[in-house]
């Protein structure tokens, strides 16, 4: 190759490259407003990003891959945890965490109604943004506990078994089970072991506090899935006000089949 053509090749390869990057660019702004579901932005979340900001969030923590890295990222924790959950952790973290035990202790940021409602309504935006499936397995905030197996989840890809599909359901984010749950007997981590949980469901059934619709083990689990705060089990960390910490958008983001398959999951476990 001369040198002519070689010059040639290279602003021909550099000019052809610009155009490509521009026209990402272009094409990256012009879906943001969808991606970022723009029209959802009130005046409550933009309050909420202010008091992300002046709380210095940011100092531990990442959103969108952006902040520090010394406490969890947060981008979709509106979905793992719920509003209940978030609510009552902003107005005293030592109520779920505690130094001693482990070995991690967010401050009080001494947060007003107002400012934990905005806040809150933040979080909820970040959350419905559509990454496009970035990062690929979605970090919780709490996913390592006793008698996990994450191989399972892997080997569930190609299984046609709902117990097999419902742990690996379990697992990932959304739902996030796992982040607030011990599969493990006397383990309990911000929710309730779920060891053992169809004998215990079918004392709860015969509980006379128990006013919910469920007729059997299996309808109970599926129950406390879908409409948690039907029966709310007693605990500083479960519920407030007789209303779960548990999430109740489930029956909104999970399929009939993955229902099925979690139920399948959670009746066998010992």
């Amino acid at each position: 190759m001369t040198k002519r053509q070689t010059r040639f090749f290279f602003l021909g390869s550099t000019a052809l490259f610009t155009l490509i990057f521009l026209g990402l660019t272009l094409d990256s702004h012009r879906q943001f407003v969808n991606l970022t579901h723009v029209d959802q932005l009130t005046p409550e979340v933009i309050a909420g990003k202010q008091v992300w900001h002046d709380k210095n969030c940011t100092n531990c923590h990442t959103l969108l891959g952006e902040g520090a890295y010394y406490a969890p990222d947060l981008t979709k924790i509106a979905e793992q945890r719920g509003d209940a959950y978030l609510h009552q952790f902003l107005k005293n973290p030592s109520t779920f965490y505690s130094e001693e035990k482990d070995r991690r202790l967010m401050p009080n940021l001494n947060l007003e109604e107002v400012q934990i409602r905005q806040l809150i309504a933040f979080l909820n935006w970040v959350s419905h943004i559509d990454t496009n499936g970035w990062p690929p397995r979605p970090l919780l905030v709490s996913g390592a506990f006793p008698g996990s197996n994450p191989s399972k989840t892997d080997q569930a890809a190609v299984s046609s078994d709902p117990v097999a599909l419902g742990e690996a359901i379990f697992r990932q984010s959304p739902p996030g089970c796992s982040a607030c749950h011990s599969t493990a007997q006397r383990v309990q981590l911000v929710g309730p072991s779920l060891a053992g949980i169809a004998q215990r469901a079918e004392q709860t059934l015969h509980d006379p506090a128990y006013h919910g619709k469920a007729t059997s083990a299996e309808g109970y689990v599926r129950e406390s899935i879908l409409e948690p705060s039907s029966f709310v089990v007693a605990g500083p960390t479960f519920s407030a006000a007789g209303h779960s910490f548990m999430p109740d958008n489930f029956a909104r983001t999970l399929k009939a089949n993955e229902v099925d398959d979690l139920v399948a999951y959670l009746m066998s476990l010992k």
